[in-house]
């Protein structure tokens, strides 16, 4: 364990992509409802601290979905590398970025995590307030 605060754990951990940073939260809700917050567009705004609006896909992402986010006034495009299986990878201006994944976590509740490049660690800050975003998209029920 690299750390922990408020209910966020970060460490690093070997993923299908390598050696990442990853930072996690567990939240009191199933699984298929925090899957749903982070693989439909419609939510990333909410949770997404660093993004403002995304266009180009509507709903769910899926492998090879392509489009735009807004980030600090400036739209990048983005492809979806993987979806399936509770995890998915993207790309944002051609470069590999955060991989999102959901697990069980008990009964009705979930461990949410982003994996980040090592490089990119002071993103963990980002990915901690997604985090507690998401745990309160997810107690909201709609």
């Amino acid at each position: 364990m690299v750390g922990g605060y408020g209910g966020i754990r970060t460490r690093l951990e070997t993923t299908p992509d390598g050696r990442r940073l990853v930072v996690s939260r567990v939240i009191s809700a199933s699984p298929e409802r925090c899957w749903s917050l982070v693989t439909n567009v419609e939510y990333w705004t909410e949770w997404g601290p660093s993004v403002s609006a995304v266009r180009g896909v509507s709903g769910r992402i899926e492998p090879g979905s392509t489009g735009e986010v807004r980030v600090a006034g400036v739209w990048v495009p983005f492809t979806i590398e993987t979806c399936e299986k509770h995890r998915w990878t993207w790309r944002v201006a051609g470069i590999p970025a955060t991989g999102h994944r959901v697990r069980s976590w008990g009964v009705d509740s979930s461990l949410v995590s982003f994996e980040l490049p090592v490089a990119a660690a002071p993103y963990a800050v980002v990915c901690a307030v997604a985090l507690e975003r998401i745990d309160r998209l997810a107690q909201r029920g709609d």
